[in-house]
């Protein structure tokens, strides 16, 4: 069993780039990553994704991911050459008609003309995908890995305190069992003590067990405490599953919860009712719980 609630991150680097991949989830009915990258990492996305649907299956996760530069390598000098030939060539022009200049000073243009965004700029260097998507797939698979292990630790947890309470159910429906067997054959005796003192011995024994019987099927939570007891095998079953259970939980959960409540709308007795109340409240707790299991 798994919690969708856990931690996961990762970190590492290669030549060029440090990555680091960090994961926070929370329970959600269906799986919904919310990716927060740099644009360069924009074309592994659909990876990332992969991975994610292969370690996880329900769950919100934030997933941020950071890239840093190692170096400064993947940068590289641009010089706008042909302007650069242009301006010199209208000072040699310039200089030499209009001040009579003929040796011009070409070393110092050029050393001032470096100093100059218009004709020296540092551009990026694309980067190489291959290597880098190496190493989006390996921080990626350690990190997702990680938070799925932190699912499960915690998913641990649950799964004991959801044992607990399935034994209490348990308890509780044995203890109802019991007394019904008890109510229906002192019923039995009190309604025709009943009928005796007010008809004397003047009750018709078949009219009797009749409208006994009709009384009793109105009041009959055997098929009802049957189902329940059937549910909470299943229950069982679930608690001890590898693979993820949420739905199945939800859904076995809602027809415990209508189990108990046709049980309690049909019973009368003071003792019933009391054991009813707990069922709810301890089935009330189990779904909490299972709120947030994968």
């Amino acid at each position: 069993m798994k919690s969708m609630t856990g931690y996961g991150q990762a970190v590492q680097t290669n030549d060029a780039y440090e990555l680091t991949i960090e994961l926070k989830s929370v329970n959600n009915r269906f799986l919904d990553l919310q990716i927060r990258m740099p644009k360069e990492l924009n074309p592994f996305e659909s990876l990332i994704r992969k991975i994610a649907k292969e370690k996880i299956q329900r769950g919100r996760v934030d997933v941020f991911i950071n890239l840093t530069p190692l170096k400064s390598g993947n940068k590289q000098i641009s010089v706008d050459w042909p302007l650069l030939q242009q301006l010199i060539t209208e000072l040699q022009n310039g200089g030499k008609e209009h001040f009579g200049i003929v040796d011009f000073p070409v070393e110092q243009v050029l050393v001032k003309a470096m100093e100059q965004s218009d004709f020296v700029t540092l551009i990026d260097q694309p980067t190489e995908e291959d290597t880098l998507e190496e190493l989006v797939q390996v921080v990626a698979n350690e990190a997702f890995t990680q938070l799925a292990a932190s699912r499960e630790s915690e998913g641990a947890g649950i799964q004991k305190v959801l044992v607990d309470y399935g034994s209490k159910v348990q308890a509780l429906v044995v203890e109802l069992n019991g007394f019904v067997d008890e109510y229906e054959a002192d019923f039995q005796q009190r309604y025709q003590a009943k009928l005796e003192e007010y008809l004397g011995n003047t009750v018709d024994q078949d009219r009797l067990l009749t409208e006994l019987a009709i009384l009793l099927e109105r009041g009959d939570i055997h098929e009802e405490l049957d189902r329940l007891s059937i549910h909470i095998e299943k229950l069982a079953k679930l608690l001890q599953a590898t693979e993820p259970v949420g739905r199945e939980l939800d859904f076995l959960l809602q027809e415990m919860n209508r189990e108990v409540n046709t049980i309690g709308s049909k019973s009368s007795p003071i003792q019933i009712k009391d054991i009813v109340v707990q069922l709810k409240t301890i089935l009330e707790k189990i779904r909490e719980q299972i709120q947030n299991v994968e």
